[in-house]
């Protein structure tokens, strides 16, 4: 049963719901679409799947785009009604005849609506009838052809069998007596011969395989192992020597007396290590980034021309008439040429393949059935609405600004915890210890947690940093429980009076359940305020695999009924991709989290906000 329909506009208007059904649904499923969904340009899906406590909604909704209309249907998702599609398609055509932008009440629609639900009704029960009535024809038509194919294939096996004449009753005898010992499980010896004629035998039913000679096999194998004894004899090395390697000598230079290329040690074998204070260089963070306004104007002429090459059959009067009057409405036809050449840019600028066809499906769905502007061209409008998509999926839905989260945790006398996590090798140790130095520099007290108790030389490379820039650590070694020594260390920064707690963790693959597992305990145990996912900005539809699972395993794994996913990114390695920045746009899209830090460089300063107008232009550009 369809749980609720109803129309408003663009604006949030609601101009028309249902009264007959009148249900009052659970939770919020409308609020969630708008948010979620159609905010987020991924109104190009089919439904949208709603959980809330005690039920379980499906949402499938159709744009009227040229009045500004949204018409949303709500039912169970246990139900999968079959007319819903259609129905959204009549009340759409119904109501954008009776539509007038001066009118908010539309009392008489109700009847209409009654009418329109029952003819899509009928037609999906008609459909259902008559696909039953063909599925059982079609399945003994099928049953049938399939025992004629099993009779013919036995009939010829039975002839082949027959007409090779190989296996005679000799050789079947002794191949059934080997097959029947088999399957009883009775343990008994068979001599070479007997071994022989079994394989003839067996080879004899089938003419596609060649004969199989078993004494062949058998030199074959006793050569093998004759020649592994002379291998293991001439292998054996003396355990008592110890074997050193040696340094090379060239004649001209004198003799190295050491390869050792690390930092120096004093009388009591501590490192004389560099300190990096926190006033030698202002962080890229606090610096505002100045974005050229090149037009690309020539280039989209390009584009246009590329994509639309049946443009030039069209007479030079009849161009120039539509491009003064504008196009009556824009059609999915009209679109795809565009389309097709945005979503080619968007993918060599390094964007997840499926990101961009769902982005260009949601473009699409937001431009159909609208009139074109007077002296505006297909191209020019297209891409004017995928830059408003792509600077409101980048744009943070709420505050990223930590410096204040930070403070007003102060206030409450608790540390502020932050979590780093990320698969293997993308930098979080070494943007951990930039989001150390930036914070230092705002005058905020900093501790670092050595979590990362799995991986051999991270807690002291940790350790390192620290040393350099004059921050405590809380460490306990390897092999213990990271959500213990989280817990440990942000118990320790609450005694000491720490500001911020920086949680290093374990590198891990998104597919290592017990790895997972334990980041999943470490984030339910200790409550952090920020989980950040460092994320390279070099992959690229891994990307959106990475996010995906992590945020998956998160919820899957965690014991509590409301569990954490990821608050935001931690992009790193921007420095080395020149325009191919579509890693941002994926790994946003696919979790819905803000990118709150770019890595840029290998110094501490590296490490600056993410400009969404200047990702926005290099993606179109």
């Amino acid at each position: 049963m369809l749980e609720q329909l109803l129309i408003f506009t663009r604006g949030g208007l609601i101009l028309w719901t249902c009264k007959e059904l009148g249900n009052a649904l659970k939770g919020s499923p409308i609020d969630t679409l708008i948010r979620s969904c159609l905010l987020e340009e991924r109104s190009g899906a089919a439904s949208y799947n709603y959980d809330a406590p005690g039920a379980s909604y499906t949402l499938k909704w159709t744009f009227h785009n040229e009045l500004g209309l949204v018409f949303v249907a709500v039912y169970q998702r246990i139900l999968h009604l079959l007319y819903v599609d259609d129905l959204l398609a009549l009340v759409r055509r119904e109501f954008s005849e009776i539509y007038d932008p001066k009118m908010t009440v539309y009392n008489d629609f109700d009847e209409t609506f009654r009418q329109l639900r029952m003819e899509a009704e009928a037609r999906a029960e008609e459909l259902k009838k008559s696909k039953q009535m063909v599925k059982p024809v079609n399945n003994s038509k099928k049953q049938g052809q399939a025992q004629k194919a099993g009779f013919d294939k036995g009939n010829k096996k039975r002839e082949g069998s027959s007409a090779a004449g190989g296996g005679d009753d000799n050789d079947e005898g002794k191949g059934r007596k080997l097959e029947n010992g088999n399957s009883n499980g009775k343990n008994f010896e068979i001599d070479e011969p007997r071994m022989t004629a079994a394989v003839n035998g067996k080879e004899n039913t089938s003419s596609n395989f060649s004969a199989f000679d078993v004494s062949k096999l058998q030199k074959r194998t006793k050569g093998g192992k004759k020649t592994d004894t002379v291998v293991n004899k001439g292998s054996k090395v003396d355990p008592k020597k110890k074997v050193t390697k040696k340094n090379r000598v060239w004649d001209d230079a004198p003799p190295e007396t050491k390869l050792d290329f690390t930092d120096p040690v004093d009388r009591n074998g501590n490192e004389k290590m560099e300190v990096v204070p926190a006033s030698q260089g202002e962080s890229m963070m606090d610096v505002e980034e100045i974005i050229s306004s090149d037009s690309g104007g020539e280039e989209d002429d390009n584009v246009q021309k590329d994509s639309k090459p049946e443009a030039t059959k069209k007479g030079w009067f009849s161009s120039m008439f539509q491009s003064i009057a504008g196009k009556a409405n824009l059609e999915k036809g009209d679109l795809e040429p565009a389309l097709k050449a945005l979503k080619d840019r968007l993918m060599t600028k390094n964007v997840a393949e499926e990101i961009a066809e769902k982005l260009c499906e949601s473009v699409a769905a937001s431009l159909e059935g609208k009139k074109l502007a007077s002296f505006t061209r297909v191209f020019s409008t297209v891409q004017a609405a995928m830059e408003e998509a792509l600077v409101r999926i980048l744009t943070p839905r709420r505050s990223i600004d930590i410096l204040r989260d930070v403070h007003a945790a102060k206030e409450q006398r608790k540390p502020y915890v932050v979590v780093f996590v990320g698969v293997n090798g993308v930098g979080k140790s070494t943007n951990l210890a930039k989001v150390a130095y930036w914070l230092l520099q705002h005058n905020v007290s900093v501790m670092m947690a050595a979590c990362d108790t799995f991986r051999s030389g991270a807690v002291e490379q940790l350790r390192t940093h620290a040393c350099r820039l004059q921050i405590p650590i809380f460490e306990k070694g390897y092999e213990k429980d990271p959500a213990i020594v989280a817990k440990e260390a942000i118990q320790e920064a609450t005694r000491n009076g720490s500001d911020v707690v920086l949680v290093d963790t374990a590198g891990r693959m998104q597919d290592n359940e017990p790895l997972m597992r334990a980041l999943s305990k470490l984030i339910y145990l200790n409550n952090p305020d920020l989980v950040l996912f460092v994320g390279e900005a070099l992959v690229g539809n891994d990307a959106v695999d990475q996010l995906s699972k992590f945020n998956q395993k998160l919820a899957d794994l965690s014991t509590s009924s409301t569990p954490r996913l990821i608050d935001g990114i931690l992009l790193t390695k921007f420095d080395t991709i020149d325009d191919k920045v579509g890693a941002a746009l994926s790994m946003v899209y696919i979790s819905g989290a803000p990118v709150m830090f770019v890595g840029c460089g290998q110094s501490y300063t590296d490490l600056k906000k993410l400009n969404v107008k200047s990702i926005v232009k290099t993606l179109l550009k």
